[in-house]
């Protein structure tokens, strides 16, 4: 077990008790950030040149899951902020130094989606948009923001280009009071703009040549973990907050069946509806994490014994990590449906991880349809969509 993992276990309590205070701020509390900082978990990813453990990607699934079981809005952060310092591992060495040259432990946000636009200028680009979904902005000092390249008008140049703008807190803005949800709402994921915020040159990556390993072959040759490929690390990260919160979902409703007695009379411990639902959930969310877990070890071992992961690994990769994702919301979702009117109450956690499950859910990285399509198509010889992630 590594020691960032080993760290949340031993402050479980102290996690869970500040899970419902991260709902009603709307965002992850001090101490929350305060434990995740100091059990090192958001640097698993991170290069040890820069400050970082450069671990197993697994050993980051086991912290992140070790986070969202106890606090669902925490693990999610956990898993979205945490792949971060995997892209700022392959930017240039001026930017590395830039975000961690005086602390390790600075927290980069994002989205990627690509809403800003940039028109070139002297050194680098003139960068305005707005953007949603900013998970855990409020602890973080920079972030990555998705943006396509326009003209003077600020119409996006064709073919569109997209790139990956990486700003200093003091270049955008936060929205207050812009996350207002029914699920993850501890997360933080606020709405952030800018409006003519100069990024210089090297604070833009070409959102081609993250995917391609262009930057990995440039500044981290031969280094497994970011031979990875990003079509498969982000993903992974998400499906990580995702099991996270599955898992604790299940061993909250488990504690729950214990002492459960249903209007009815039934003892949900000897009930066999509900003791079908509950090994189900148990299963399938295990199956899932161990699905992952598996496919992950053995890229990791294709890239550092010098092999590469193809399109049709990422694309059977994709297929396989939404389909584990969507396996476990499903059985939660059946679980949950025998727990009783008291599992409504908001004074009961049940409830509470279903509605972060059913946001984590919509998440892109577990559309599954896209990603079937995207492999089906493949598979047999056509041509993959060119909105298709892998």
């Amino acid at each position: 077990m590594h020691p960032a993992t080993a760290y949340i276990l031993e402050h479980a309590d102290a996690l869970r008790a500040e899970a419902e205070p991260s709902d009603e701020l709307g965002r992850i509390t001090d101490r929350t950030a305060q434990i995740l900082r100091e059990s090192g978990g958001i640097r698993l990813l991170q290069a040890k040149d820069l400050g970082g453990f450069e671990a197993h990607p697994n050993d980051f699934l086991d912290w992140v899951l070790a986070v969202g079981e106890q606090h669902p809005s925490a693990g999610w952060v956990a898993g979205v902020v945490g792949i971060h310092p995997w892209e700022i591992s392959i930017a240039s060495p001026r930017l590395q130094k830039e975000i961690y040259g005086q602390d390790p432990d600075v927290w980069v946000a994002s989205p990627y989606a690509p809403f800003g636009r940039a028109v070139p200028v002297e050194g680098g680009y003139r960068f305005s948009g707005s953007w949603p979904f900013s998970t855990g902005t409020d602890h973080c000092e920079w972030v990555i923001l998705g943006g396509l390249l326009a003209d003077e008008s600020g119409r996006p140049t064709t073919p569109p280009t997209m790139r990956h703008f990486i700003l200093p807190r003091s270049q955008y803005e936060i929205v207050p009071d812009s996350w207002n949800v029914m699920g993850l709402s501890g997360t933080g994921s606020k709405d952030v703009w800018m409006t003519d915020a100069f990024v210089p040159d090297h604070r833009v990556l070409d959102g081609v040549e993250v995917r391609d390993n262009t930057y990995s072959d440039r500044w981290r040759p031969g280094a497994p973990l970011y031979t990875m490929r990003f079509g498969v690390m982000f993903p992974f990260a998400i499906s990580a907050g995702t099991f996270s919160i599955a898992r604790g979902a299940v061993a909250v409703a488990d504690r729950h069946i214990q002492g459960r007695v249903s209007s009815q009379g039934s003892v949900s411990k000897t009930d066999p509806f509900v003791l079908d639902a509950l090994a189900k959930a148990h299963a399938d969310v295990e199956a899932g994490i161990a699905h992952v877990r598996a496919i992950i070890a053995g890229f990791y071992d294709t890239v550092g014994s010098g092999g590469d992961i193809t399109v049709k690994d990422r694309l059977r990769f994709r297929r396989d990590q939404v389909r584990a994702t969507d396996r476990a919301i499903a059985s939660v979702n059946e679980l949950y449906r025998l727990m009783g009117s008291s599992s409504i109450q908001k004074a009961s956690p049940l409830e509470r991880y279903w509605r972060d499950l059913q946001v984590a859910a919509t998440h892109v990285c577990n559309s599954r349809e896209p990603c079937y399509l995207a492999w089906g198509l493949e598979h047999f010889g056509g041509e993959i969509p060119p909105t298709a992630q892998y």
